[in-house]
């Protein structure tokens, strides 16, 4: 499972973690860092998508795929005001469907994070 991790400054970093330590977490929850290298580090989830592109989103309870109909958010881009679509997401609960997930950090370690990752910038 790809993670990207979004930093306070604005920098993204990615790395790959086993998916069975989210299974049953969902989007809002934090958690401990440790076992992906980042010591001290608290991450919070903040979304994610599956393995055929559909985007999780926090107002669907479960962790399955639905077709529900929105207005705007996660999964649309309305053009204009009022417009609602029926699409197909996926609920706010991590499963081992989720390719990707999105993470913020809440609590920050004792080393940076590109330092942890080794993710060096190249210019």
């Amino acid at each position: 499972m790809q993670i990207n991790i979004g930093t306070s400054d604005g920098q993204i970093y990615q790395t790959e973690a086993e998916p069975e330590n989210f299974v049953g977490k969902k989007i809002g929850d934090t958690f401990e860092a440790d076992f992906m290298g980042l010591e001290g580090y608290k991450l919070k989830i903040t979304g994610g998508s599956d393995k055929s592109g559909f985007p999780m989103r926090k107002s669907i309870e479960g962790s399955e795929r639905k077709r529900v109909l929105i207005e705007g958010g996660s999964g649309i881009r309305p053009e204009e005001k009022g417009v609602k679509r029926r699409k197909s997401v996926r609920g706010n609960t991590v499963s081992t469907e989720i390719q990707q997930l999105n993470t913020r950090v809440v609590e920050e370690g004792s080393k940076p994070v590109e330092e942890l990752l080794g993710n060096e910038d190249e210019e």
